[in-house]
C-alpha cells in the first residue's frame, strides 16, 4: 500500500542558490527568516539556519565535501565516488517503509519529504571519522517522517537499508561487504532533533556521491552511521544487523558514539584532521559525542559506553 503525504513546495523551488552559497549568511547566526518570490507571484515560507545546533565553525569547501568520501558501492578511495558516482539514476526514487508502523508502504521521495520541506533549515554540523569536516546539510529531521508513519509500540529500532544496483554501483561488483549496506538506530536515537534525512548541501540537491537523493546524517557518531541513497526503512523490536558490526564486531559496534576515550584497535581516535586542513596540519581534540553532548549524553546515562561502542 502506498500513503502520500501532501506536497506543496520542496526547498528547491523556493531558495535562491546565491542566499545558501553567501557565507556571511550562514555564519551569521541570525534567525530571521527570508522571503523569496516564486515566479514573481507566490510568497514562499521563511527558510532560515538551525541556530540551536548549528556550530559557529567555518564550513568546509564544497568541492572538498564532494571530492572526499565513503561510499564503497563506488569504490573504496576517497575519490572513487565522485569518479563513478554520476552512473546513479536517482529519479525516481522510492523509500520502503515497514515493520511495526501503521503505515507501511512503498513511498516515492516527494512523499518522503512532504511538507518538511517548509519548515528546512540550515545544519551547519561536525561530522567526523578521524577526519573532519563542517557540513551545511539542508533536510529535515527523520523524527517528523517517524511521526507520520505512527512506529507501533513494541518498535525499538530503526533499520535502514542502501539502494542495491551493481549495474550503476560499481562497487557492488565486489565482495568487500554483505550488500546491501544497513545501518541503525536506537528509536530515541532517530527521534532525536539532531538526527536528520539530509536532500542537499549549500543550498543544492546532494551530489550522488554524498549520498542523492537522501540521505542519515547523525552528527554525534562516526561516519559510517551516515547511510547513503535510502532505500528501506524498518521499526523493528531487536537491534537491527548494521554492515560494519557484521564485518568487524571487534573493531564496530552498534552505536558508534563518538568517543575518544576508546580507541579503535588500530588506532587512536584521541584526536582529528581537518580535511581540507592539509596532511601536515596540527590535529585537534576530539570531542565526546563530536561535542554534541548537552544534547545527547542524556540517552546513554545508563550504559557504559566503552562497552557500548
Amino acid at each position: 500500500m502506498t500513503y502520500r503525504f501532501k506536497t506543496e513546495l520542496r526547498y528547491s523551488d523556493v531558495t535562491p542558490k546565491p542566499l545558501w552559497l553567501n557565507r556571511r549568511q550562514l555564519i551569521s547566526g541570525a534567525a530571521a527568516g527570508i522571503a523569496v518570490g516564486v515566479g514573481g507571484a507566490t510568497m514562499a515560507p521563511a527558510i532560515t539556519r538551525n541556530s540551536r545546533y548549528s556550530v559557529t565553525e567555518e564550513p568546509t569547501e564544497l568541492d572538498v565535501i564532494t571530492q572526499y568520501n565513503n561510499f564503497y558501492e563506488f569504490g573504496t578511495r576517497k575519490e572513487d565516488p565522485s569518479r563513478n558516482a554520476h552512473r546513479l539514476t536517482t529519479s525516481p526514487w522510492e523509500v520502503k517503509i515497514d515493520g511495526m508502523v501503521a503505515k507501511p508502504g512503498t513511498y516515492s521521495y516527494e512523499d518522503i519529504v512532504g511538507n518538511a520541506t517548509l519548515e528546512e533549515r540550515i545544519y551547519r554540523l561536525r561530522c567526523v571519522e578521524a577526519w573532519s569536516m563542517v557540513v551545511p546539510w539542508v533536510g529535515f529531521q527523520l523524527s517528523d517522517l517517524i511521526e507520520r508513519v505512527e512506529p507501533q509500540s513494541g518498535a525499538k529500532y530503526v533499520a535502514f537499508e542502501t539502494l542495491y544496483r551493481p549495474e550503476e554501483m560499481n562497487g557492488q561488483a565486489s565482495r568487500l561487504l554483505d550488500w546491501p549496506y544497513r545501518e541503525g538506530l536506537r528509536l530515541d536515537e532517530a527521534m532525536h532533533p539532531l538526527t536528520l534525512l539530509a536532500t542537499g548541501l549549500y543550498g543544492e540537491d546532494l551530489p550522488n556521491q554524498n549520498g542523492a537523493p537522501i540521505r542519515l546524517v547523525v552528527p554525534w557518531k562516526y561516519g559510517f552511521k551516515s547511510i547513503k541513497s535510502i532505500v528501506r526503512i524498518s521499526f523493528v523490536s531487536d537491534m537491527p544487523p548494521t554492515t560494519w558490526n557484521m564485518q568487524a564486531p571487534r573493531e564496530y559496534g552498534f552505536y558508534s558514539n563518538v568517543n575518544p576515550m576508546r580507541s579503535h584497535p588500530r588506532w587512536s581516535q584521541a584526536t582529528e584532521r581537518r580535511v581540507g586542513d592539509g596532511l601536515f596540519a596540527k590535529r585537534r581534540e576530539t570531542l565526546m559525542f563530536n561535542g554534541y553532548g548537552d544534547e545527547v549524553a542524556g540517552m546513554y546515562s545508563d550504559m557504559d559506553l566503552m562497552d557500548n561502542y
